[in-house]
């Protein structure tokens, strides 16, 4: 067993270039063999609760038959037709879409969160362009924000340290302070948020004068940047402004959606109308790659096509596959059924509660969330609000893997606030799965 297990390290090591890693001939990579319901086995047989879902994604959990037999079923049907003309479940994964949105979209199939995102831009430049304003080409993002690995989602990002090496990209996308209430420049020593970082977006769009800007893109949670919920009304702030200057309000839901946040979608919480949002990730909780734009009616409506260019020239091969988007009809069934958002928002409190405790931790600065998606900032102590260091994290990290339970951070993002232990599991997990997670935090907690 153990040659075996050798072996594939080996053919593992020389093969395989994994995410956020390098070369290195002495890594020992974990390989993972199965999963089921929240937990995962590698090679070894030692089992993990993954506590991030993945990459926060497989919400309904692992193992679902039925989700592996609606992909079964639709492949022996028809496994591929492009999206160029129409299919069954592309049609009733679109309405069931709208049904959850709660609003009037059109749906544009992608196959990732960046892919969604690049769709959305161009979808946003080409309908100022057919409203007779062609010079609205900017973008409006958050540092600490995350939409992705391609030319023009890295852009938005406001990560610089995901950016470093690979700039210039693409060029046009402009971005604001985040809505960190616990760093604030604006308002963290007040006794409550007054809005500046919301208002900060109408500033930068009337420096770079509101006739170039296109559209602001935010998430609801900013989520890889480390888990920065916005304050009450900022979105709404930043809705309002977005209509007043005829700028496209861009809602990126590919990591708070599809119950993540205790609500259908993040922007749930919020009393706002997106004109797109970009979805992907759980909408069939990682059993296959799908991802899409939605578009509100009246944007789509601008594209008649009527003229030489007034179609949107964007195709996509695998985008709106024909059993992914099965997978994601029966994925939304069974969160509707098993009510895997309300599961999200209740289990979600109660992990809040739980970790009280861990506040009067003298490392731990804050701990921030909403549903099943939790954000522990770590620093060296309260009243200066130092980060700790890297290799404190990566300590906390290796403490809880070594007792079954897989989480990550917020690594390789910005200077100085890498510091941000992020837990989103499946919003599946039982009682027994939330009460493991508790108790070996606290453990892992102990040993910092």
């Amino acid at each position: 067993m153990i040659e075996e297990t050798q072996e594939w390290l080996d053919r593992d090591r020389r093969y395989i270039w994994h995410g956020m890693a390098g070369y290195n001939p002495s890594a020992s990579p974990m390989v993972v063999t199965e999963a089921d319901g929240a937990w995962i086995t590698d090679i070894d047989g030692n089992r993990y609760l993954d506590g991030m879902a993945g990459m926060w994604n497989v919400n309904s959990g692992y193992g679902r038959e039925e989700l592996a037999q609606a992909a079964y079923e639709q492949l022996k049907t028809m496994p591929y037709y492009p999206i160029t003309q129409g299919h069954l479940p592309a049609i009733e994964l679109a309405e069931k879409l709208n049904e959850w949105l709660d609003g009037d979209y059109v749906i544009r199939y992608a196959n990732s969160g960046s892919e969604a995102n690049e769709t959305a831009f161009k979808i946003a430049r080409q309908y100022h362009a057919q409203n007779g304003e062609s010079g609205r080409y900017k973008f409006i993002a958050r540092y600490r924000g995350y939409h992705g690995n391609t030319f023009g989602s890295l852009a938005a990002t406001g990560q610089s340290q995901r950016k470093y090496l690979y700039e210039p990209l693409a060029p046009g996308f402009l971005h604001v302070a985040p809505p960190d209430r616990y760093r604030c420049g604006y308002c963290s020593d007040r006794p409550a948020c007054n809005l500046q970082c919301a208002r900060e977006v109408e500033r930068v769009i009337n420096w770079e004068l509101l006739e170039t800007v296109a559209a602001v893109i935010v998430e609801p949670i900013i989520t890889g940047g480390g888990i920065i919920l916005p304050p009450d009304g900022y979105l709404e702030e930043v809705a309002r402004m977005c209509e007043r200057t005829g700028v496209l309000l861009i809602v990126d839901e590919v990591g708070c959606g599809f119950g993540r946040t205790g609500k259908k979608f993040g922007y749930h919480h919020h009393d706002v109308k997106p004109d797109i949002v970009t979805i992907g990730k759980a909408m069939t909780s990682g059993y296959l790659p799908l991802s899409a734009a939605a578009v509100r009616r009246e944007v789509f409506e601008k594209f008649e096509g009527t003229e030489e260019y007034g179609r949107l020239r964007h195709v996509n091969t695998f985008g709106g596959n024909p059993a992914a988007c099965a997978v994601a009809v029966k994925n939304l069934e069974i969160m509707e059924d098993e009510d895997l958002p309300g599961r999200s928002a209740t289990l979600g409190e109660r992990l809040r509660e739980e970790l009280t405790e861990l506040k009067g931790h003298p490392n731990v600065g804050e701990i921030r969330g909403r549903g099943l998606l939790f954000g522990i900032e770590l620093v060296e102590d309260k009243e200066s609000k130092q980060p700790v260091s890297t290799r404190t994290m990566d300590k906390i990290i290796s403490a809880c893997k070594e007792s079954g339970l897989i989480l990550r951070y917020n690594r390789d993002t910005a200077p100085g606030v890498n510091n941000v232990l992020v837990l989103a599991p499946p919003l599946a997990i039982t009682d027994e799965d939330l009460a493991f997670i508790v108790e070996t935090l606290k453990e892992s907690f102990e040993q910092l």
